[in-house]
């Protein structure tokens, strides 16, 4: 009688273990994740290319996004026509958020700054990044670092000193060799001369050289590390517009948002 009632009490506990299953939850928790995917897909207003990008699929690319396209270059230009040096400096410091970084996250990095642009301490700046830049200390030093240096040097009058260039090349030069202006390689100086209006400069920034790699204009994708081998990529970039039928800086934009889905800044 014993070994009955031990036996009968052990199945009452191995029912009501069978009855604690979680079943309600596991359909709940499916709930929120098909929602997510649901809003994510309508954020994304230009199909990405996934397979391999051929000069074909760039000009059909290029014919249906021509309009947006040339809207935000005219954007561009008329920050060169009209915007303030505060403007252009704006502009340098999205670039500094960029390097190594999205564009995204260059964007919502200078809309947490905007106020402290001029006047701003590294610890307000830094303190401002904090949950917006995955640098904040480091990028923080590149706005005050930078902005001490254009002070001094051009009291922050960014277009006199740009238009002071002979050339296009020397002007991009400048910015990458100056070594108090931080945070400025050749493709982020090359994005902040084309964000404020100055065309013929290419980007080379992973979505560009994984296309040029893809078209076996380039054998590796890896970015360029020095001046010689930005300018000979460029060069093929430039090639690649002329065989395309396509205009150089609007190549660009179109090779980027074939890549990334969006044609933004």
């Amino acid at each position: 009688m014993i070994l009955a009632i031990f036996f009968a009490d052990g199945q009452k506990n191995y029912f009501r273990r069978r009855k604690r299953r979680p079943k309600v939850r596991k359909k709940t928790l499916l709930l929120p994740v098909k929602e997510h995917k649901i809003r994510f897909a309508s954020k994304d207003p230009v199909k990405k290319e996934q397979e391999p990008v051929t000069i074909e699929k760039i000009r059909k690319a290029h014919a249906a996004r021509r309009a947006e396209i040339r809207a935000r270059l005219a954007e561009f230009e008329e920050i060169w026509e009209n915007g303030s040096d505060e403007r252009l400096w704006e502009e340098m410091v999205f670039c500094f958020f960029t390097g190594g970084c999205s564009a995204k996250m260059g964007l919502r990095s200078v809309e947490a700054v905007r106020p402290l642009l001029l006047e701003g301490t590294h610890e307000e700046l830094m303190n401002a990044l904090v949950g917006r830049h995955r640098y904040p200390r480091a990028r923080a030093g590149y706005i005050v670092a930078s902005r001490e240096f254009l002070r001094e040097h051009c009291n922050l009058e960014l277009r006199s000193k740009l238009e002071s260039f002979e050339n296009s090349l020397e002007r991009r030069d400048w910015l990458v060799r100056e070594k108090r202006i931080k945070g400025l390689g050749y493709k982020e100086a090359s994005h902040f001369l084309r964000n404020i209006g100055l065309r013929g400069y290419a980007i080379l920034d992973k979505h560009i050289l994984r296309s040029l790699a893809e078209l076996k204009i380039i054998d590796d994708p890896k970015p360029p590390n020095t001046r010689l081998r930005y300018l000979t990529i460029e060069d093929k970039l430039k090639d690649l517009a002329l065989l395309s039928e396509i205009d150089f800086d609007e190549l660009d934009l179109v090779l980027w948002s074939m890549k990334t889905g969006e044609i933004l800044k």
